[in-house]
């Protein structure tokens, strides 16, 4: 049998599964706020164009409107000024090749319960790997923190009088895996790529300007990472094609072999 083959036959039979990592995309939906001198993004509404009625008697459709980074999204290198003049760094140019990878999950869910503010060291990354292998290039970093499983937008986004807080990357955690190991990107169950109190970093959102910097991509607000093994899965995830897009809504695959 062929290679395509196979997977179906998998398909078919049970013995590959596929694992939705997607938050549902709804009026709901959490945003993330940023302070009010800066531009903020819209949630997610809706507005029927017609519904078996006599604005269209045989079909139902609707208006979306939302920000490009709203729920389970992605980022683009041009989402961050690091990325703005790379090359194919937009939803529209990005080689689609590149959306599909070997995912590896780094389960750090404890560390979290313990310090919500946790960042990934790459000591985290080196003792993943003396268990799991390097982790190869062009594969997708997700980190499970179990942060998904905050089902209400107030402690999902988790805003104190100090601003929000969440785990995340350290700086030189992004580099070894922007450039040591050249992944497609990272994917985190929080609201965006950095952690909460990125903004007093140094640099501010270090994960972002590092990441998009080096032309990798960025996975928000994921689900169902606690149903992935930590190496095995095929991830894909892959924007709509919106011309000069700096990210988009999506839904994100993992291939799982049982």
């Amino acid at each position: 049998m062929s290679l395509l083959s196979t997977l179906v036959e998998g398909l078919n039979t049970g013995s590959i599964r596929i694992v939705d990592l997607t938050q549902p995309l709804g009026p709901e939906t959490p945003v993330i706020g940023l302070p009010p001198m800066f531009g903020s993004s819209p949630g997610f509404t809706m507005d029927t164009i017609s519904q078996f009625d006599d604005r269209g008697p045989a079909w139902y459709w609707n208006v979306l409107h939302l920000g490009e980074h709203t729920g389970t999204h992605f980022d683009a290198p041009v989402h961050w000024i690091s990325g703005r003049d790379l090359p194919d760094n937009r939803c529209d140019t990005i080689p689609a090749r590149r959306f599909v990878g070997p995912g590896c999950v780094i389960d750090v869910h404890r560390e979290v319960a313990a310090n919500e503010d946790f960042l990934l060291l790459p000591e985290h990354v080196e003792a993943w790997e003396a268990t799991h292998g390097r982790i190869p290039g062009g594969a997708w970093v997700l980190l499970r923190t179990d942060w998904s499983k905050r089902l209400d937008t107030a402690t999902f986004l988790n805003v104190k009088q100090d601003g929000p807080h969440s785990p995340g990357f350290h700086k030189t955690t992004s580099e070894l895996l922007a450039v040591a190991r050249d992944v497609a990107g990272v994917g985190v169950e929080t609201v965006g790529t950095d952690a909460g109190q990125a903004g007093t970093f140094d640099p501010p959102f270090p994960n972002h300007a590092t990441m998009h910097g080096h032309g990798k991509f960025g996975l928000a607000s994921l689900r169902n990472l606690d149903q992935l093994p930590a190496t095995g899965a095929v991830v894909i995830a892959a924007p709509l094609k919106i011309v000069n897009g700096s990210g988009s809504p999506l839904r994100v695959l993992a291939i799982v072999e049982d």
